[in-house]
């Protein structure tokens, strides 16, 4: 059984029980390219096998506040959503504020080097709760709003 691309599931309070920080904004996460001079592209969900959501991918830098260390208290989290995900909570200090993910999926990698190796892990969302940027919002029901005697163009 391969599990090189198993994303595991899990409760956000599992993980952050006291919560987390949102350092700075989101950003959309562009796709890597050699050539220097072309446009950037905003990467979509899909692996090397061409498999995934085709959603765009945002990236944040968040804060554990539980974290210990300081190398272990940030991280980056990728949002995979066709809106960029906006927080509805006020700043705390000026480039912070708190956050809860949405959607939470944790993916195990091997980081550091040598004999310092740990296990980390890839951090996906697909949003933030009390997100306002009307992403998941369902579509207006236009035929609703129009009145019983009136047809549609």
């Amino acid at each position: 059984m391969a599990l090189k691309d198993m994303w595991i599931p899990t409760e956000f309070r599992a993980v952050f029980p006291k919560g987390v920080l949102l350092l700075g904004d989101i950003e959309a996460q562009t796709e890597y390219s050699e050539d220097r001079s072309a446009p950037k592209r905003q990467a979509l969900d899909f692996d090397r096998e061409g498999n995934g959501s085709g959603k765009r991918l945002w990236k944040a830098t968040v804060m554990d506040r539980a974290g210990g260390k300081a190398s272990q208290a940030g991280f980056d989290v990728t949002f995979v959503a066709d809106q960029m995900p906006v927080p509805s909570e006020p700043e705390v200090m000026e480039g912070l504020r708190p956050i809860e993910l949405e959607g939470l999926l944790l993916k195990p990698r091997v980081v550091g080097n040598g004999q310092f190796k740990s296990i980390g892990f890839y951090i996906r969302a697909t949003g933030i709760k009390g997100d306002t940027s009307g992403g998941k919002q369902a579509p207006a029901n236009v035929s609703a709003a129009r009145a019983r005697d009136e047809k549609a163009a």
